[in-house]
């Protein structure tokens, strides 16, 4: 909106004053956040891309589907920038095919009170191999490895009070006995500060480096409750061994007065509840693509090089054959809504992390996951903020890396048809006319003096607005 009409719509100077407060205050949170990543490792130095077992295989994930995937990784995305394979939960869950709401899990666990592979789904874990074989097949591909963890320490190792590796401590000086997971109970919170919990923490990140773990997602930590205090353990464990893993926290959406302190302790944290194929969610589970633009509005401030908030996994494409959520299906989401969700996620900057199956990828979600003009978006863009957000539309500009011009994406909100016209100015950008390019139909436009566009329902338009 042009600050010259902002008096026309009531706006009064203490509102300005306040406004121009809230942009100083942003910009001096950025600057803290460059000087936290400038003062650690480069990881996820851009978004991390990959894949997650969770959405298409829900607990039951095997061997050999991680395999398949991976191989369908290697050969059709990783040329575009796709690397992390992710096992999700229940790599550890020995009786996975007959598992009920009934039944309680049965787990495996080495001496000192880690959970290792179950065999019986993971069969090169074996004779105490852990997930090093499996790993060393994805790194094989030329990818990278990733899994899924619940923050604490198993019960039953409190319950058999099991020694913590590499100390004179044992399970029960480490755990929390009132702390557990409100919707997943296999597991106590660890006492914060005290050096049993650290010690516990530094024990699995010792192993998961062993077996070359690249990437680690721990869940019920960033909301459901919000645990600052275990985030920084996890993170100071994961400093102290000499291999580089990404630290993904789960679930959301997490607090955003916490954004300083995430950005300096994980490179991922989720801003959401699970994100499913819905386009609203009137509930905080699921949540749709819609309920996702405010979040990402507010959160876009906070993105860059080794701190990325995370809009969740892109539940497309086939969901199947045993997805964390209802029954087998084709994605419900319309081709419109999956180009509305990827294109948020990328002007957004999220993690881009593949929630279908991907050996059954067809034509068309392939087309997607390899539109390497959007993906360009995502993983090399600057300055990514709403200009524009209303029940009905909202608009996003960024930067191209190469400082040419800027990113546009238009969305309709709606459940109809809609024509937009903007101008240059009205978005911001202060040139008369640019060369306008399509990002998903890969086609020039012309130089043009606006943006006009008709959107059908929930569909979007992405273009880069070139200034040669």
């Amino acid at each position: 909106m042009p600050w010259r009409n902002l008096t026309r719509r009531g706006v009064s100077l203490f509102s300005l004053t306040f406004a121009i407060f809230c942009v100083w205050t942003l910009a001096s949170r950025i600057d803290a956040l460059s000087s936290v990543a400038e003062g650690q490792a480069t990881l996820a130095a851009t978004p991390p891309m990959g894949w997650n077992s969770w959405d298409s295989y829900g607990e039951t994930v095997t061997e050999a589907d991680i395999r398949a995937n991976a191989a369908w990784m290697a050969e059709h995305l990783k040329s575009y920038g796709w690397e992390y394979v992710v096992v999700d939960e229940g790599w550890y869950v020995t009786n996975q095919s007959s598992r009920s709401d009934t039944v309680p899990a049965q787990f495996r666990l080495d001496a000192y009170g880690r959970y290792t592979p179950a065999a019986n789904t993971i069969p090169s874990a074996e004779h105490d191999a852990g997930l090093k074989p499996l790993a060393d097949y994805i790194h094989s591909l030329g990818l990278k490895f990733g899994i899924h963890i619940l923050r604490g320490i198993p019960k039953e190792a409190v319950f058999r009070n099991l020694p913590i590796a590499g100390t004179s401590l044992h399970a029960r000086d480490a755990a929390d006995l009132s702390d557990t997971c409100p919707w997943n109970t296999y597991n106590y919170g660890l006492k914060a500060g005290t050096p049993a919990a650290q010690a516990y923490y530094d024990s699995i990140a010792k192993l998961y480096a062993e077996w070359g773990v690249d990437f680690l997602k721990v869940d019920c930590i960033s909301s459901h409750p919000y645990k600052g205090d275990e985030i920084r353990m996890i993170s100071e464990a994961l400093r102290k061994v000499h291999h580089p893993i990404v630290l993904s926290l789960s679930p959301g959406p997490a607090p955003l007065d916490k954004a300083i302190e995430l950005s300096r302790y994980a490179q991922m944290w989720r801003i959401t509840d699970d994100v499913w194929d819905v386009w609203h969610g009137d509930k905080d589970f699921p949540q749709g693509i819609e309920n996702q633009f405010a979040r990402a509005a507010k959160w876009a401030a906070f993105s860059g090089p080794g701190h990325w908030p995370d809009a969740d996994m892109l539940p497309i494409g086939r969901l199947e054959p045993n997805p964390g959520w209802e029954k087998p299906r084709t994605t419900r989401l319309s081709h419109d809504e999956q180009r509305t969700m990827l294109t948020l996620w990328s002007i957004f900057r999220s993690p881009l992390m593949m929630g279908g199956n991907l050996t059954l990828s067809d034509e068309w979600t392939q087309s997607a996951l390899t539109n390497a003009e959007l993906i360009g978006v995502d993983q090399h863009s600057t300055g990514n903020h709403a200009v524009i957000s209303t029940e009905k539309a909202a608009v996003w500009i960024a930067t191209p890396e190469s400082g040419d011009g800027a990113y546009v994406a238009v969305f309709n909100l709606d459940g109809a048809a809609q024509s937009f016209h903007y101008s240059w100015k009205d978005l911001g950008l202060k040139r008369a006319s640019y060369k306008l390019r399509d990002l998903w139909e890969h086609q020039d436009l012309g130089s043009k003096g606006s943006v006009d566009i008709t959107l059908p329902a929930h569909g979007t338009a992405l273009y880069w607005a070139s200034t040669k």
